[in-house]
């Protein structure tokens, strides 16, 4: 298979054009869903993704960016403040994606992921898809920061409820980090896509180390070929965050994600 790949590339958004990517959502052509340049204080410019209260639930129906090439191994990184819609709005059922994705008509998908439910921004979603429709696989670690707690680290088949509980991957338990809120600031997170290993982290808020969420190295789950790096923001109507299992609801307001910066640099 031909996929042509980009040589490593940085968006910090600082103007109404992308220069990496391009806008991708297949929901309702709403102009204040997306812009690119906005202006916080003197500071710096981001990308703004606002969710549409008349938007329809499903991935890709709300704002989404996507590489203009594909991408491979390497190292992918983001800066973001995710919103915060507990004071107006705890029940919404809303997703904040960080990730590559591409299905090949042969080869399957290929999938890594952040994912933030935000109705609880203290929780953090990690994980893979691999394999062709009917038989996809997924490994994923579910975490708390705020708590340091692990809740889920599993594999299953398809998007059926049976999940086998996956043993022996590091780090066996997270580090609390006191208040943290993925909302309250923007934090840089990132993983390293290895075709043995996939390694899911971030930028600790207080030491500036690298903090390791999850070290991957299992026989199944880590995809090998190309993909796009994206960004979105949707209305889920059937996923709920692990802390509140009934935040299902149609956003009721503009929720506002922002992002800072996306870079990837190949291996």
């Amino acid at each position: 298979m031909d996929f042509p790949q980009s040589e490593g590339f940085r968006e910090d958004f600082g103007s109404s054009d992308l220069t990496h990517f391009r806008y991708g959502s297949t929901g309702r052509n709403s102009a204040f869903k997306w812009q690119s340049g906005k202006s916080l204080g003197r500071e710096y410019e981001v990308l703004s993704f606002k969710l549409d209260p008349k938007e329809q639930s499903g991935p890709g129906k709300g704002p989404e960016i996507i590489s203009k090439d594909f991408t491979h191994f390497g190292t992918y990184s983001a800066r973001l403040k995710v919103p915060d819609p507990r004071l107006h709005q705890p029940k919404v059922g809303a997703v904040v994606g960080l990730f590559t994705y591409h299905e090949d008509d042969q080869l399957g998908l290929s999938e890594i992921d952040f994912e933030w439910l935000i109705a609880d921004p203290t929780v953090i979603y990690m994980g893979t898809w691999t394999g062709k429709s009917g038989e996809l696989r997924r490994v994923g670690r579910t975490i708390n920061l705020a708590k340091g707690l692990i809740y889920t680290t599993e594999e299953r088949l398809d998007h059926k409820s049976q999940r086998t509980k996956l043993v022996g991957t590091k780090p066996d338990f997270i580090e609390t980090i006191p208040r943290f809120d993925a909302s309250s600031d923007f934090h840089t997170y990132g993983f390293d896509w290895k075709p043995d290993r996939i390694r899911w982290w971030m930028i600790h808020p207080v030491t500036s180390d690298t903090l390791v969420l999850w070290d991957y190295r299992g026989e199944r789950g880590i995809p090998q070929h190309p993909s796009r790096y994206r960004v979105n923001f949707w209305h889920t109507d059937n996923w709920s965050v692990e802390t509140r299992r009934d935040a299902l609801e149609k956003p009721k307001k503009r929720y506002e994600l922002e992002v800072d910066w996306m870079e990837y640099r190949p291996f």
